[in-house]
């Protein structure tokens, strides 16, 4: 069993554009924010560059220096629980790649995430931004 003191960390990236917030849409239908798991020892903004470049093929070409949110939730279908850690980023275009981790993008208010299926840690961004 894992240690109930350790967070799986997470670095997501979020496009803010209009009010609205850029998810992806995954193969089992959830929507998420982009990026993952990072590795010991890694750059979280050479992560994110390297990560939405793997599982999109687009290209960030800016990403905020401090991150804009932090949240943490249960892991989907895992013991334990992540901690992600949002930073704002843009890209060169939406022109993407379909994977596994992103069949589709859509832009969402925080209203309009609450009515579709959600990752957990969306929820609670959804949470926090419509506070």
């Amino acid at each position: 069993m894992q240690d109930q003191n350790y967070y799986r960390i997470s670095i997501k990236g979020v496009v803010i554009k209009d009010g609205k917030y850029l998810l992806t849409r995954e193969d089992n239908g959830k929507r998420e924010l982009m990026g993952g798991g990072i590795d010991h020892g890694e750059d979280p903004h050479d992560y994110l560059r390297r990560e939405i470049k793997e599982e999109t093929g687009l290209e960030v070409t800016w990403i905020s220096e401090a991150p804009l949110y932090f949240l943490t939730c249960p892991r989907l279908n895992k013991q334990g629980y992540t901690a992600n850690v949002v930073y704002q980023m843009e890209l060169a275009n939406y022109d993407f790649t379909p994977s596994d981790e992103c069949q589709e993008l859509g832009w969402f208010t925080p209203e309009d995430m609450k009515k579709l299926p959600l990752f957990p840690n969306v929820e609670k961004f959804a949470e926090l931004l419509g506070r």
